[in-house]
């Protein structure tokens, strides 16, 4: 038995776009060093509401143009899409913003701050007819391309049980918006997100979801165990938490085998196969570690190239059932962001 190849193109294989950074804080410089270090495509122009800002980013990453509003950037002809990089509470209208101008768009995971948002940027996209993908950049990456083929092809026999972890040590010294509920912070939308995505591909979906945690004095989460269940009564175990480093492990065990990652399992990494003996039969090695955020890139350029309207590697379907399950674990641990309908 051994693991089936991946499907991910290499980066520097795909179309060369010219994009727009919308908010160009810590995330935004950690993807445009990797899309420039390893795709054909370049930021040509940066927007941040601090125009020092957008100009000290375009020095630092050789970037042409600096705008001092969100409004200048997305109305440069000259910029073919998008890439959403503010925190979780902005990403509703800066998402609209961008598609009301006739751009594609790529928007930084948690693709917003609840579904019914989440639903309105899917539909304006759609009747806009544009491209709109979530940067779950995990779900674009080789090995979890293996993860998912393992899954098509049965290898693991019948999946039973999938653990997943995230916790890392941000609060209450990291940064400020993962504990201001203005901002959508928390554990969930920055972290749990990550397990959650990965048992909802492992899955097939969740049939039933149930979820415990702790609350900071903001109110926000600090820290939740979910438990799952897939439509064929398999159980997912997933955790988070931002008040420790954890092993941010992840595994699918089946009847006839299991796949294991080990940590930091949504970055690039390893996959081993293992038998029902534990024994290692077989591991995939990511074939570039480093700059993992520019497969996502890659993947919209060609989609972009191709004319498509979303990924099949994650469908705005699946987005919006994402957001739905995070509304959901939300509701259990009483957490509500100020201004929510």
């Amino acid at each position: 038995m051994t693991l089936p190849t991946t499907r991910i193109p290499d980066p520097n294989d795909a179309p060369a776009l010219r994009w727009g950074v919308l908010a160009p804080g810590g995330i935004a410089r950690d993807w445009t060093a990797a899309l420039h270090a390893t795709t054909a495509s370049r930021v040509v122009a940066a927007g941040s509401r601090s125009l020092e800002r957008a100009r000290a980013f375009a020095a630092d990453f050789d970037v042409d143009r600096a705008y001092g509003s969100y409004d200048e950037l997305v109305a440069d002809d000259g910029v073919d899409a998008i890439y959403v990089a503010s925190p979780h509470s902005e990403h509703h209208d800066h998402a609209l913003l961008a598609i009301e101008a006739g751009k594609p768009v790529l928007v930084e995971k948690a693709f917003t701050r609840n579904a019914a948002e989440a639903a309105e940027v899917i539909d304006a996209a759609r009747a806009a007819g544009l491209l709109l993908v979530e940067a779950m950049w995990t779900r674009f990456l080789p090995h979890i391309d293996v993860v998912r083929r393992c899954l098509e092809d049965g290898l693991l026999g019948d999946v039973v049980a999938v653990e997943a972890d995230h916790g890392q040590l941000l609060f209450p010294d990291g940064p400020q918006r993962m504990a201001d509920p203005a901002l959508a912070g928390g554990a969930l939308l920055d972290l749990a997100i990550y397990p959650i995505a990965f048992a909802h591909l492992a899955l097939g979906g969740f049939t039933e979801v149930r979820a415990t945690g702790t609350l900071t004095d903001a109110g926000v989460d600090a820290g939740e165990t979910v438990a799952v269940i897939g439509p064929q009564g398999a159980v997912g175990t997933l955790s988070s938490t931002m008040r420790a480093k954890t092993p941010c492990a992840a595994s699918i065990s089946g009847t006839a085998a299991r796949v294991e990652i080990d940590g930091w399992f949504y970055q690039p990494n390893t996959v081993r196969l293992i038998d029902t003996d534990d024994r290692e039969l077989d591991r995939f090695e990511t074939p570039r570690r480093e700059h993992g955020l520019a497969y996502e890139a890659a993947e919209f350029a060609r989609l972009l190239t191709a004319g498509a309207t979303e990924s099949d590697l994650l469908p705005l379907d699946e987005t919006l059932r994402l957001m739905q399950v995070l509304d959901e674990i939300r509701g259990q641990l009483g957490v509500r962001f100020p201004g929510e309908g």
